[in-house]
């Protein structure tokens, strides 16, 4: 009976690391024929292009002006990030340290932009911003991208805030210590690590978000994703591999900043942090 269990337990295990194996495979596999088009001068029916190339990503540079949506990209990220910061981690602290009828219902509401698909609160959050002509322009985009990472700020932020000791807030308060004081000089220093590790995550979420930000976005408010898109799906004859070293700008760029983002937190160290409240 326990070689039986031992072998079925194996055999999951087997069948579970083949799947993720598999998986890893095809998914390795569509970035390399993504890369590897990208620097083909030709690649036609065969395993291998038939030259090498870097003219795409000068082509690509020129063609779909990646300058201008880099610099575009960046500061609706800086944005995004600097009031992401700036509501949320007060929001965080007031409900961390404040008990008040329905508090539920209003972490539940913060929850939803975070559970519920972009698209379905997208298409009317794009209405009313084309109603108030913020749409179309770099605010409209801001504040579509504030919808989701506001919250995402607060509740990555609420847990950092509650395994702080009250104690310390009340004996800088006995020694003169005024609010702002309080926040720069006590609550700052130890909060840094929760902040820069949501703010990073936010940068890198903004980076990649592509319903809200098509959904709002003009002509001179496009992040780099978006552009990827038109594209790819705009009218008109595009080469492949110009379209592909677009797609690699961006793989790259959202990968350095997924790299740092990484560097400095531990996702699961978040978990451990919500876990023990």
């Amino acid at each position: 009976m326990v070689a039986d269990t031992r072998l079925s337990t194996k055999l999951w295990a087997a069948a579970n690391w083949a799947v993720i194996g598999f998986f890893l495979l095809n998914l390795l596999a569509m970035i390399a024929t993504v890369v590897t088009s990208s620097f083909a001068s030709r690649w036609l029916g065969t395993w291998f292009p038939a030259g090498w190339t870097i003219r795409w990503y000068s082509a690509a540079w020129a063609e779909f002006q990646l300058d201008e949506v880099l610099s575009v990209t960046f500061q609706i990220v800086f944005l995004v990030v600097l009031l992401s910061g700036l509501i949320g981690v007060p929001a965080a602290y007031a409900l961390a340290r404040r008990e008040f009828p329905g508090k539920r219902l209003v972490m539940l509401l913060f929850l939803l932009p975070l559970l519920v698909p972009p698209i379905t609160f997208g298409i009317p959050l794009a209405t009313v911003l084309y109603r108030l002509g913020l749409a179309g322009q770099m605010s409209g985009v801001v504040l579509a991208n504030l919808v989701p990472t506001v919250p995402f700020v607060i509740l990555v932020m609420i847990p950092f805030i509650e395994q702080i000791d009250t104690k310390i807030e009340a004996a800088a308060r006995v020694f003169g210590a005024n609010t702002f004081k309080l926040f720069v000089h006590v609550l700052l220093p130890l909060l840094m690590p929760g902040i820069l590790a949501s703010l990073l995550l936010v940068l890198v979420r903004t980076i990649a978000m592509f319903e809200l930000t098509f959904l709002t976005a003009g002509p001179t408010s496009q992040t780099l994703v978006v552009a990827l898109y038109y594209a790819v799906f705009a009218a008109g004859v595009r080469a492949v591999q110009s379209i592909d070293a677009m797609a690699v700008v961006y793989m790259v760029t959202t990968l350095i900043w997924l790299v740092i983002a990484l560097r400095f937190v531990n996702p699961t160290q978040i978990v451990g942090r919500g876990g023990r409240r």
